[in-house]
């Protein structure tokens, strides 16, 4: 994990990717590549052969070759997922050394000196550059200002149902942390799965009497109390800010 501070200063963690999650997406790129040369070779073999003769088809996949080695990775990097299909596979992204998405300048500078990072062979100097750089930057990397991170999982959120609880009274007088403490549980709770707001539920058993789902129901109606002791108009207050229970 990489600490980095944006430009409106919130700072935000990154996982950088070190070299052998690299080097798997860079092989499944390498035979990817692979398939494509054979797949365009066969079809220029059959089809332009006999047209235009086989030193101009020749001529056109050697050109063909070239633009796929420069370029393959900059039009996937510079795309809106920041990844070529290998990356993609192994949860890659590149990405700007600031936090920000990977310009198209940046991504044409870290590839085409990728020819550097290769020598004296089997990417060498990169891998020794990867290995003395907290970021695992190759140079190609560090002269663009850039970085190869994993792509976080989207939060799952699990399905609540509506809460049944009753506001009710603490059966002993609070201390002002207990209160504040049961006022952070009803704040936070919404935003945890049921076992985890079971578990802390189960430390205020002896407050509740009560173990498992219905002591969670006499923490909650507790809460309820505390945020408006109350009733107003004879009426009871709505149960805002209480964690959704399953029925």
């Amino acid at each position: 994990m990489q600490s980095v501070e944006l430009a409106d200063g919130v700072e935000i963690q990154l996982r950088v990717a070190g070299p052998a999650a690299r080097s798997m997406a860079f092989t499944i790129d390498l035979l990817l590549r692979v398939a494509i040369y054979a797949a365009v070779g066969l079809s220029a073999l059959f089809l332009l052969v006999g047209a235009i003769g086989p030193e101009l088809t020749g001529g056109l996949f050697l050109l063909f070759m070239f633009l796929m080695e420069w370029f393959y990775n900059v039009f996937f990097e510079a795309g809106s997922h920041g990844a070529t299909p290998g990356q993609r596979t192994m949860k890659l992204r590149v990405m700007s050394a600031t936090g920000g998405p990977v310009t198209l300048a940046q991504a044409v500078l870290r590839n085409f000196l990728r020819v550097v990072d290769f020598m004296p062979g089997l990417y060498l100097t990169g891998i020794l550059c990867m290995l003395f750089t907290k970021r695992f930057q190759r140079l190609g990397d560090l002269v663009a200002n850039t970085v190869v991170t994993y792509v976080d999982p989207p939060p799952v959120r699990t399905a609540h149902t509506e809460l049944r609880a009753e506001r009710r009274a603490p059966p002993q007088v609070l201390t002002r942390e207990e209160q504040a403490a049961l006022l952070q549980f009803m704040e936070r709770a919404p935003q945890w799965a049921d076992e985890r707001r079971l578990e802390l539920s189960s430390l205020a058993e002896p407050l509740t009497g009560a173990p498992g789902m219905e002591g969670l129901r006499r923490l909650c109606g507790m809460g309820l109390w505390l945020q408006e002791p109350e009733e107003k108009n004879g009426k009871p207050p709505p149960l805002k800010g209480a964690p959704p229970l399953p029925a």
